[in-house]
């Protein structure tokens, strides 16, 4: 794989939207609070962003799979490049927070129609045996970002300011967008008749294709269903985890952050054991045991007492939860037929993560009651129950190959 100079090229790409990613969540949060000194303010526009990804979720399908996707890769890249660059220059000469509203949710969009984008290309990158340790890597750049990305946005607006930080992601998003004209995917347009199909429905209409596939088939079925209760239940876990650390035992800051970091070891483990564990045990066995793993460890975070303990726990949850949203993510590339994949992603996302919010409100309220330990308990025994509640579904029949799987009650009917 590492000899396919379209995926090293795509692999470094991704790397530099994900550090992009991540800038902006440090340097855009700075800024509109150096211009209008208000914690609302920032609220509004983290709200305003996530109203713009929801909504563009609904339709972000049906663009990947009618437009050419390695043109929308590069416009959202461009598109990107653009929205931070203009903030970047005008706060040069002035501060109008107008401009903050107005760019950062259009930049949520294409964010958005990105992730969908990419998830639809991989298949076109790799072969479909190497798709899961493609997906290892890809998710192991996002974990660098997410370490790396923050860290220097914060050096770099301390230094300079935060519209300086927002500059210098811009100019990773070009980079990323001329790299994109360095990349080939393989054939596999959808055929005359399809194309008819995906061209004839309203948007609502195709979101739903996508809907009905996850929902015709018995495998995603399951699937979706679970996922939609697992992300209900674990949408609030870090908020729990930082009350827990910062009331509970009194520590710093400093620790806080120290344990969210240690989280990411397990991320990097999940990226490069997840193709060996799924190739030798099969997505079912994979999926049950890895989230199995990931309640246990929200169980033990509710009774561990020191920070060092909490730590491992939450990397150990972090590589539960890796290796089971990898195998799942690479199952729907596998499984999901080309001209379909961006409507199948962007209504499982949505689907899947409609609960996240009123699993975090009811999380955080009741451990604000009753304390944090019985609600991570509680948490981490209803994530084992519904894991293993798969063994007795399609997800515990699912075969040991990508080709059994695809086979596993007509995939691609």
């Amino acid at each position: 794989m590492w000899r396919n100079p379209n995926y090293r090229t795509f692999l470094g790409i991704q790397t530099l939207s994900a550090v992009g990613d991540s800038f902006s969540y440090v340097a855009i949060p700075l800024l509109v609070l150096q211009v209008t000194g208000s914690l609302v303010q920032m609220g509004i526009v983290t709200g305003l962003t996530g109203v713009a990804s929801i909504t563009t979720g609904l339709f972000a399908g049906v663009v990947v799979d009618r437009f050419d996707r390695r043109t929308l890769l590069m416009i959202c890249d461009g598109a990107r490049c653009v929205l931070y660059g203009a903030v970047a220059v005008v706060f040069l000469v002035a501060e109008p927070s107008w401009l903050i509203y107005l760019v950062v949710p259009l930049a949520g969009v294409f964010s958005m129609i990105f992730q969908v984008t990419y998830v639809a290309v991989v298949p076109a990158i790799v072969a479909a045996d190497q798709i899961t340790r493609a997906n290892g890597h890809l998710y192991a750049t996002y974990a660098v970002a997410s370490v790396a990305g923050p860290a220097l946005a914060g050096m770099v607006a301390a230094a300079f300011g935060p519209a300086a930080a927002i500059g210098l992601d811009a100019v990773t998003f070009a980079v990323a967008a001329v790299g994109v004209l360095f990349i080939r995917l393989a054939a596999g347009r959808p055929d005359a008749a399809r194309s008819a199909v995906a061209g004839a429905g309203n948007v609502r209409n195709e979101f739903l294709a996508g809907a009905r596939f996850l929902w015709n088939h018995p495998l995603l079925r399951q699937l979706t269903l679970l996922l939609s209760l697992l992300t209900f239940l674990t949408y609030g876990l870090t908020d729990a985890v930082i009350f827990r650390l910062k009331d509970e035992l009194g520590q710093p800051d400093t620790v806080v952050g120290y344990v969210l970091t240690a989280g990411t070891v397990g991320t990097f483990v999940a990226s490069f054991v997840v193709a060996r564990v799924r190739g030798r045990l099969g997505f079912g066995p994979s999926w049950i045991g890895a989230f199995s793993l990931a309640g246990l460890a929200v169980a033990g975070m509710g009774l561990a007492r020191s920070v060092p303990a909490l730590a491992v726990l939450m990397a150990v949850m972090l590589l539960g939860t890796g290796v089971a949203g990898i195998c799942s993510m690479s199952l729907r590339q596998e499984i999901t037929p080309g001209h379909l994949l961006g409507r199948v992603t962007a209504a499982f996302w949505t689907i899947h993560s409609a609960l996240g919010p009123l699993g975090a409100g009811a999380i955080t309220a009741v451990a604000a009651g009753v304390g944090v330990t019985p609600v991570l308990l509680a948490v981490g025994t209803a994530m084992v129950a519904i894991a293993l509640s798969g063994a007795f579904s399609s997800i515990g029949r699912a075969g040991a190959t990508p080709a059994a799987e695809r086979a596993l009650e007509g995939a691609r009917s």
